[in-house]
């Protein structure tokens, strides 16, 4: 072996290759962005994942789909940074040192509010570490001088930047209103923290007495215990059954208080009586009513769930504990008439689980139409976001066009705390960057902003926006692209476009691609409750990084869901495998070629030709459909060229050249060789980077790394059609006679004659030529190729495009076998004539399709139609 040689080890271990790659991409640099004049910029803000726990397969496959735009956009010669960053993720984080703290007997208020916190960022230091060891797992080529936190001082100052201007505006403003609250984490929660569930539960039908005693009014009600806070019954003022008692009251049972029957274009006349209870505190619809009539709002319950000082003899029990207790008394009341069965949609707190209750209070909110009016009118102009696919711009415009305003404070202590403070005497509110001068004077609001307020600026305020000189800001943002579930579209991506607009003046990304849920193997979605969650880094640690990632991207198309199975993981570990041993033969059979030695210009043969064309054609394809996005196909692409031409027919015809006497083919051989394995290796590089990098540093090589090698590019003068079609004829022969071969289990280790019936002159010479490849990949005993060839002999037989197989084999095969063998290939054969044909004289067809994609049906006619005719003539000889 030469001391220049280099090769691989024999087996293939995914562990040995991926150790220690990772921090020589680090310690090189190549992933920090470069700021170069002369490169255009190319930018990803990842999603920043909560700093909850560990990352899960979603994680995964959506930054390894940025892994692979960055890393191909960087060899592509763009100036690339990808910035990562972690949420600090309020609510979520909160329960969970909550509950650790529990654990230890103790609860928040026993730290108090700075303890709290400074505990918090201890759990946050923790956790940010295992995400970092995940990313650097998973080979992410992030731009760790630039990582940012949705807390660190930089973002907390464009958060009350954004807070502040937007209050200035009228745009954000405090108010009493009915919110979402989840009694569980005692905190206000925004419309999507809020998931529906429908759950089994009941219609209350009651009999409210009129004051005057001269009747009663039904109403119906699915939370009785609200029913001390009513402060009126609602009829439609056009309700012929209710119109005389407008202005009327009733009284309310159990409490005793006289509330008035008011009428309201609001009611419903055909649902249920045509009467309703109002409790403005406890419900949002009821509180719009209670404001035009001026209802007093009375809120029965505290922040945990149990009932208040205003709900009486019920004070201090659980709400769905009263709702038992006050069900029982209104029966014996004979007040509640009537139980009916009701299955209704039941709001759950996203973050604990809790039912969510319908609650007044004080809150901060976002007046959203303006904000939403902007976001809308951009997806009218030529410089709109573009969704991939592009239906979720539907369902992005749905949520903006019918927004309700946002209430953005949560009764927390870990966020970014509301830049307002209230007068101790006067209760004025002073709202600003920093805290009044006389701050003895003021008390700062104690509530924190919802998480999604600081994760909507992360575009621009990771690159040091408010400052509008930032080097950053000013050379990366906006940003290309953002990578994200669809599940989120709600939360984040309408956020973050809005924001963008109002502070930036543009769209925070050009694009939006848009992929699914990662499922089990049944189409299950992942939970703890069904245990099918499958953690990533088990995955890695048993096929390996390339593995995980080459599955994942390329299992599915944008915006559908991926459906995880080991099966799949382990098939693409065995590409990985096979990759490794092509390459290691490839090396093994380079003799020390160094980079400057690698010449193409010698001469050729038809399997060299065909290879660096479809090389050509492989880079070509993937590069588009890269850029579209298209990163399935991509794979289906890659593993193709890859598996069948390179693996499975080219190596294997290389091997003559490489086994020859013909010093100068063998260094052809050995340049085209490298030359397609370090193409190939770049093509791929963005899946699979370890095993790329890898094989790449053992082949002839510039440059550092492959992480910054260059993208590969069609080189049009090394295509060569004309061998293309030649190397085709060469394969279908070797694939025909090997099946006849099979047919009849005559192993290829016995020769056989065979005679190639070629359709004119030029055929025949063109596979004489080639005369080499047949002898080796066929073991004919003898080898004839005639454009006339006649045999008395019964045979097996082949017809490929432009020649007839035929291989005597005495004594071997069953003619009558044959013959319905031959039939069937004539009956395949008569159906595509027939339905090329049928396209073929369809005037519309004729009419509207290319003359290029006409031709090329003509083209199948003629080759379906010579090849239905030899199979014809073959059946006549062996009936004979």
């Amino acid at each position: 072996m030469s001391e220049k040689e280099v090769t691989l080890p024999t087996k293939y271990d995914p562990k040995a290759v991926e150790e220690n790659r990772y921090q020589y991409w680090l310690d090189g640099k190549f992933f920090e962005a470069t700021n170069d004049p002369e490169k255009e910029p190319y930018t990803i803000v990842i999603p920043p994942p909560n700093v909850t726990g560990k990352l899960h397969l979603g994680h995964a496959w959506d930054t390894t789909l940025q892994d692979i735009l960055t890393r191909m956009k960087r060899m592509q010669g763009y100036d690339v940074l990808w910035l990562p960053g972690m949420d600090h993720a309020g609510i979520a984080t909160q329960a969970k040192v909550e509950e650790k703290l529990r654990s230890e007997g103790k609860s928040r208020y026993d730290l108090g509010r700075e303890n709290f916190v400074a505990e918090t960022w201890k759990w946050k230091e923790e956790y940010a570490s295992f995400i970092r060891q995940q990313w650097s797992k998973l080979g992410l080529g992030l731009d760790y001088s630039r990582e940012r936190f949705t807390l660190d001082e930089g973002l907390s100052k464009a958060v009350r930047e954004v807070f502040v201007t937007l209050y200035k505006k009228g745009l954000i403003y405090r108010g009493e209103y009915i919110i979402n609250w989840d009694p569980a984490t005692k905190t206000a929660l925004s419309d999507i923290e809020v998931i529906y569930k429908d759950v089994q539960g009941a219609f209350y039908h009651m009999r409210y007495p009129l004051a005057d005693g001269s009747g009663h009014i039904e109403i119906a009600t699915t939370r009785p215990e609200t029913m001390l806070g009513d402060t009126a019954v609602a009829v439609h003022p056009e309700d012929d059954r209710y119109k005389h008692l407008i202005g009327k009251k009733v009284v309310l049972p159990i409490v005793g208080r006289e509330i008035p029957i008011v009428g309201d274009d609001y009611v419903d006349m055909e649902f249920g009586s045509g009467a309703v209870k109002i409790t403005p505190a406890h419900d949002p619809n009821d509180f719009e009513i209670g404001n035009r009539h001026n209802l007093e709002r009375i809120l029965v319950m505290n922040q945990d769930g149990t009932m208040n000082d205003k709900a009486g003899k019920y004070e201090g029990m659980d709400r769905f504990a009263c709702r038992k207790q006050i069900v029982k008394d209104l029966q014996e009341d004979g007040v509640l008439f009537n139980i009916e069965d009701h299955m209704h949609s039941v709001g759950h707190s996203e973050r604990s689980g809790a039912v969510v209750e319908p609650y007044l209070s004080t809150q901060w909110f976002v007046k959203m139409q303006p904000l939403a009016d902007k976001a809308v009118d951009l997806q009218k102009q030529e410089e709109k976001v573009n969704f991939v696919p592009d239906r979720f711009e539907k369902t992005y415009l749905h949520w903006m066009e019918n927004i309700r305003d946002w209430c953005i404070s949560r009764q927390l202590w870990w966020g970014h705390r509301i830049p307002a403070w209230y007068h101790k005497e006067t209760g004025e509110v002073y709202v600003d960057h920093e805290a009044p001068a006389d701050i003895e004077n003021w008390e700062q609001d104690s509530d924190v902003l919802d998480t999604w307020f600081s994760s909507a600026l992360w575009p621009f305020s990771t690159m040091g926006w408010p400052d509008v000189d930032a080097a950053d800001f000013k050379r990366y943002y906006p940003t290309n692209v953002l990578v994200t579930g669809y599940d989120i579209i709600f939360f984040w991506v309408s956020r973050m476009i809005f924001q963008g607009l109002e502070f930036t003046g543009k769209r925070p990304f050009d694009d939006v691609l848009i992929h699914g849920l990662v499922r089990d193997a049944e189409g299950r979605k992942m939970s703890k409750s069904l245990g099918n969650g499958v953690d990533p880094m088990e995955v890695i640690e048993k096929y390996g990084a390339d593995s995980l990632r080459y599955f994942l991207s390329t299992g599915s198309s944008p915006g559908q869901d991926l459906r995880f199975s080991f099966e799949k993981v382990e098939a693409t570990w065995n590409f990985a495998n096979k990759i490794w041993n092509a390459s290691r033969f490839a090396l093994m059979n380079m003799d020390g070629i160094t980079f400057e030695e690698l010449d193409l210009s010698g001469e050729k043969s038809v399997a060299d030709k065909w290879i660096l064309t479809r090389l050509n054609e492989t880079i070509e394809h993937v590069t588009k459909l890269a850029d579209k996005y298209e990163f399935g196909e991509v794979g289906r692409i890659l593993y193709n060229f890859i598996w069948d031409d390179f693996c499975d027919w080219y190596i294997e015809m290389a091997k003559l050249p490489l086994y020859g006497e013909d010093e100068a083919a063998k260094k052809t051989t050995r340049s085209i060789l490298a030359y397609v394995l370090d193409n190939t290796m770049r093509l791929l590089h963005p899946f699979m980077p370890f095993i790329t990098e890898e094989i790449w540093q053992s082949l002839p090589h510039e440059g550092e790394s492959i992480t910054v090698a260059k993208w590969p590019e069609v080189r049009p003068e090394l295509s060569d059609k004309e061998a293309a079609n030649d190397m085709r004829l060469l394969v279908d022969i070797i694939r025909a006679v090997r099946n006849i071969r099979a047919e009849v289990n005559t192993p290829m280790s016995k020769q056989v004659k065979l005679f190639i019936k070629a359709k004119d002159e030029n055929i025949q010479s063109q596979l004489e030529k080639n005369r080499a490849y047949v002898e080796r990949f066929c073991n004919p005993s003898e080898l004839v190729i005639s454009t006339d060839v006649s045999l008395d002999e019964k045979a097996m037989t082949a017809v490929v495009t432009g020649a007839e197989l035929i291989l005597p084999l005495e004594g071997l095969i069953n003619i009558e076998e044959e013959i319905a063998r031959l039939e069937k290939e004539y009956d395949k054969l008569n159906k595509e004539v027939e339905r090329v044909q049928k396209k073929l004289n369809n005037q519309g067809f004729i009419a509207k399709a290319p003359a290029k994609v006409v031709e090329e049906e003509r083209a199948k006619e003629q080759d379906y139609v010579e090849k239905r005719e030899a199979v014809q003539s073959r059946i006549a000889e062996l009936r004979g």
